[in-house]
């Protein structure tokens, strides 16, 4: 087989092209910003603290998040909250937006939440409780297993 100089040049600039798309590759910054009114609430989401609002945090998975807002003198707040991916992120075309895409994809969402002010209890119901919990501490606890056999999880 004879190689002709064109096609030894054409080989190499195919080479060539193919080396830079694999360097500039793409990816996806998927990132959520949580805000609330009034702001400065401190933001817990599925049990890790990340500050005070507004607060912004990057993500790799899609999928329900629950957030926990906290504030003095307003009601504490949770919510589950849903983050769907875009259609460009899915389980079909996930490999291609993150890896051949040659430009970067950004996901960015915002939630905004209204905190509300807190009431304090009403006295009976404050009363009510205080009772409930005075019987249960005065109530002899469960009695312990005994024996070997008890000590296994038998009774």
């Amino acid at each position: 087989m004879v190689k002709t100089p064109k096609a030894g040049r054409v080989a190499a600039a195919t080479a060539l092209a193919a080396a830079c798309l694999s360097l500039e590759t793409g990816c996806v910054i998927r990132r959520y910003t949580i805000r609330t009114e009034p702001p400065g609430a401190t933001v817990i989401v599925n049990d890790e603290e990340i500050g005070p609002t507004p607060v912004s945090k990057a993500f790799t998975y899609y999928g329900d998040r629950e957030i926990t807002l906290i504030k003095d003198n307003y009601a504490t707040k949770t919510v589950i909250q849903p983050v769907a991916a875009p259609w460009w992120d899915n389980l079909l075309t996930e490999f291609f937006s993150e890896n051949l895409v040659p430009f970067t994809l950004r996901d960015e969402r915002e939630f905004v939440y209204q905190l509300e002010p807190a009431q304090p209890p009403a006295s009976s119901d404050l009363y009510g409780r205080a009772e409930a919990m005075r019987a249960e501490a005065q109530a002899p606890p469960k009695p312990r297993r005994r024996g070997f056999l008890a000590w296994l999880g038998f009774d």
